[in-house]
């Protein structure tokens, strides 16, 4: 249950800030500030949010 509530409110912020969030965990990742990511990683995100909050609606239904 705490596992669901959490891939929730993960993937509600990844849908709503994918910019922050992916910043936050390049941030963590390198330690080079001359990393550029592709465009396309945002949305990568935001599909991957959209994928969390689809996962933890259906399983809290059940």
């Amino acid at each position: 249950m705490l596992l669901r509530l959490a891939a929730l409110a993960l993937g509600v912020v990844e849908l709503l800030r994918p910019r922050r969030v992916v910043d936050f965990w390049m941030a963590l990742a390198t330690s080079d500030d001359d990393v550029s990511l592709r465009p396309w990683v945002y949305t990568a995100a935001r599909v991957e949010g959209l994928c969390l909050v689809v996962w933890a609606l259906r399983r809290l239904r059940d």
